[in-house]
C-alpha cells in the first residue's frame, strides 16, 4: 500500500516534468516531451522578468487545454471552424497561498456559418468532461465561460 503522497493514486498516464534554476529565479522548465521554457518573476521579488510567471503558465495551460478540445469537438461535428481564441481573467487570493479564486474564460471562436448551439455544446463538454486543466482548476477556484462567434468569409 502506497503511503499518502508518495505518487499516482491509479494507473493512470505518468507524465514527468523537470524544472532548474538557472540564476537567481529564472527557471528552466523541461516537459518529457522535450520541450522547454523559461519561467521567471517580477524584478520586485528578485526576477528579471525573462518569461512567464509559474502562474500564468497555469492559465496559458488551461487555455491551451480547453482550445484544443474545443477545436477537436467542432471539428467532430463538422463544424467549420477557422479559429480560436481565449481570452483569460482570473483573480487570486490576497493571502498566501495565493490561489486562484475566480478563473473567465472568453472564447472567441471564427468560421462560416459556426452553430452558436454546438459551440456552446463544445465549450461546455471541455468544461465539465474533457479539459484536465480547467477541471483541476475548477477545484480551488470558480470557472466561468462564455464566447462570442466572429463569422468569417471561408470558402
Amino acid at each position: 500500500m502506497k503511503a499518502a503522497g508518495a505518487g499516482p493514486v491509479d494507473e493512470g498516464e505518468t507524465m514527468k516534468a523537470r524544472v532548474k534554476r538557472i540564476e537567481g529565479v529564472t527557471l528552466m522548465a523541461e516537459a518529457d516531451s522535450g520541450h522547454a521554457l523559461v519561467m521567471d518573476a517580477s524584478p520586485d521579488v528578485g526576477g528579471r522578468n525573462l518569461g512567464p510567471r509559474p502562474m500564468e503558465m497555469l492559465l496559458m495551460g488551461m487555455g491551451g487545454c480547453s482550445s484544443i478540445d474545443v477545436i477537436t469537438i467542432l471539428e467532430k461535428m463538422r463544424e467549420p471552424i477557422d479559429g480560436c481564441e481565449v481570452e483569460i481573467m482570473a483573480r487570486r487570493a490576497a493571502e498566501h497561498p495565493k490561489v486562484f479564486t475566480e478563473i473567465h474564460m472568453h472564447f472567441i471562436l471564427s468560421g462560416k456559418g459556426l452553430n452558436r448551439e454546438k459551440a456552446a455544446r463544445a465549450i461546455a463538454l471541455s468544461a465539465e468532461k474533457y479539459c484536465s486543466a480547467s477541471i483541476m482548476l475548477g477545484k480551488a477556484a470558480r470557472v466561468t465561460h462564455d464566447f462570442e462567434i466572429a463569422e468569417t468569409a471561408g470558402e
